[in-house]
């Protein structure tokens, strides 16, 4: 039996999909790459809606702030509403923040569009006396903020991190994501984040249930990534479904610590089951 086979890949034998009235998708390697849709994306996402589903776009991605991503899916033929089909983890992340530091001042490692959403969300921020550090995607970053950032983690300050991804996909391969900066900032201090709030953690899956008013056990989360995507459905009660268009394969899951409920070699396979 080939691995395939094994996996039971592009089939629903237990029929769960029927029971999926929300879909939480991934975004870089699951829907697109770059500014490019994966084959059938589009129609699969049209088919969500002509069956009376939802969906919404979760993204650990916090390289750019919600403008940005509405932005980006206008250009590629998309309109959506960024207040119930986008969750972001600088979303998340700012709801987090805002309820465990309130009034807290915050000096944040990321792009500049992140901090303009960041102060739009009440959050203090400080680059010279924070009381609390938190690292994004920083694409921006230069030595002399992750050398400040360093010394603030170094001095005990809270360590709040949006999110846990090793690698952001493109259509060239991979780049760096926050867990290089992570491991960078561990090297220098011996500290990892004292919070992660992304995917797979439970703060960015209750944020995104309570925006888009979704049951747990009717939403499946879709993604390419298995310590993210995949994870953050098991751990928290989702359905969840793998797609091989990005970042993890087949090869991946003998390995994992946590196993998808379906796969599928991407979303255009899906179609048919909707």
């Amino acid at each position: 039996m080939d691995s395939r086979e094994r996996y039971h890949v592009n089939q629903d034998p237990q029929g769960i999909l029927a029971q999926i009235r929300h879909f939480a998708l991934d975004m870089d390697g699951t829907v697109y790459l770059d500014e490019t849709w994966i084959d059938g994306a589009q129609d699969f996402l049209k088919r969500i809606t002509e069956t009376g589903r939802t969906y919404c776009f979760m993204t650990n991605n916090s390289s750019k702030n919600a403008e940005v991503y509405v932005d980006k899916l206008h250009r590629m033929g998309l309109d959506i509403d960024p207040k119930t089909q986008l969750i972001t983890s600088g979303h998340a992340t700012i709801a987090y923040l805002n309820k465990h530091f309130p009034g807290k001042r915050v000096f944040l490692l990321g792009n500049p569009v992140l901090l303009e959403e960041f102060a739009a969300g009440g959050i203090a921020l400080d680059a010279q006396d924070p009381e609390v550090v938190v690292s994004a995607f920083d694409t921006s970053f230069d030595y002399a903020k992750l050398r400040a950032f360093c010394d603030f983690v170094r001095a005990g300050l809270p360590y709040i991190a949006t999110h846990p991804d090793y690698n952001c996909p493109t259509k060239t391969g991979f780049m760096p994501d926050i867990g290089a900066i992570h491991a960078y900032v561990q090297a220098s201090t011996g500290r990892m984040p004292d919070k992660i709030v992304g995917k797979p953690n439970r703060e960015i899956i209750d944020y995104m249930l309570g925006v888009v008013g979704a049951k747990p056990e009717e939403t499946t989360v879709v993604g390419d990534r298995l310590y993210t995507d995949i994870k953050s459905g098991v751990r928290n009660g989702l359905h969840s479904i793998f797609v091989l268009s990005g970042e993890a394969q087949l090869v991946d899951l003998p390995d994992s610590d946590v196993q998808p409920e379906l796969i599928f070699d991407s979303v255009k396979e899906l179609i048919p089951f909707l």
